[in-house]
């Protein structure tokens, strides 16, 4: 009697429970709870996809960019006269270089992703600098100017790069490039030739990207050396810092 009466209340209280009224809070709150599951699950879902959007950047493989670095080498040591002679007689006559123009370096880079950290590519820079050839008497008056005075440097070099922090947002990299400058403009060197063929160097200290779904744009650091002899240099420390634009697809 006692396993019974003990049965009973059970039933009793389980059909207090299970009352129609409550039934129906039960159903309503299964329905929520399954609401907030799907929700969950699709944000989970956005969740994984935005990862994978944001990671794009190391999983394409080819980027091109396009760059500016600066010409303070070239700066330094080609520019205005500091002094013009005007103490000696008129019938003398002086030339000198001036107004030089820097046009600063133009840079196109193409990469290949091997590895995340890892990329091989190649490189072609041009740069300039003009500047006019004036004559002056001894007195400082101006008595011709030829303004088509000019020389350039061609680079073309193989590259490779090394990154070693990856961010959905940033990158930081470094790079190294060996390749060949061709010189020329309109002066001519030792055996009359306007054209000269020497080895170049380009290094990337540090780099630092911002990516933005396939573009991005990067600051670096380095230096661009080139030089044919101990006589024939070309450039050095030029290229210090570099700016650029690109895309990887």
């Amino acid at each position: 009697m006692a396993q019974n009466y003990k049965f009973s209340c059970i039933y009793a209280n389980f059909s207090v429970i299970l009352s129609p009224e409550r039934i129906e809070i039960v159903n309503i709150f299964m329905d929520f709870r399954r609401v907030f599951y799907s929700i969950a699950l699709l944000f989970a879902v956005a969740a994984t996809v935005t990862a994978e959007t944001k990671w794009d950047h190391v999983n394409r493989r080819n980027e091109i960019r396009i760059g500016w670095g600066d010409q303070l080498f070239e700066s330094l040591i080609w520019h205005n006269p500091t002094s013009i002679t005007t103490t000696m007689p008129a019938e003398a006559t002086y030339q000198y270089k001036e107004r030089y123009r820097h046009n600063q370096h133009i840079w196109v880079e193409y990469q290949y992703r091997f590895k995340h950290w890892f990329s091989l590519g190649g490189m072609i820079d041009i740069s300039e600098v003009g500047w006019d050839v004036v004559t002056r008497n001894g007195q400082g008056t101006e008595l011709a100017r030829d303004k088509k005075n000019y020389f350039y440097n061609l680079v073309i070099m193989p590259t490779i790069r090394f990154t070693y922090f990856h961010h959905p947002n940033v990158n930081i990299y470094s790079g190294l490039g060996i390749g060949m400058d061709i010189n020329g403009g309109t002066e001519v060197d030792g055996k009359g030739h306007h054209t000269a063929v020497g080895a170049a160097v380009n290094f990337t200290l540090v780099g630092v990207s911002a990516n933005y779904d396939r573009w991005f744009w990067a600051f670096d650091l380095g230096g661009m050396y080139a030089l044919k002899n101990a006589n024939a240099i070309y450039m050095a420390s030029s290229r210090i810092m570099n700016i650029s634009l690109g895309a990887r697809f």
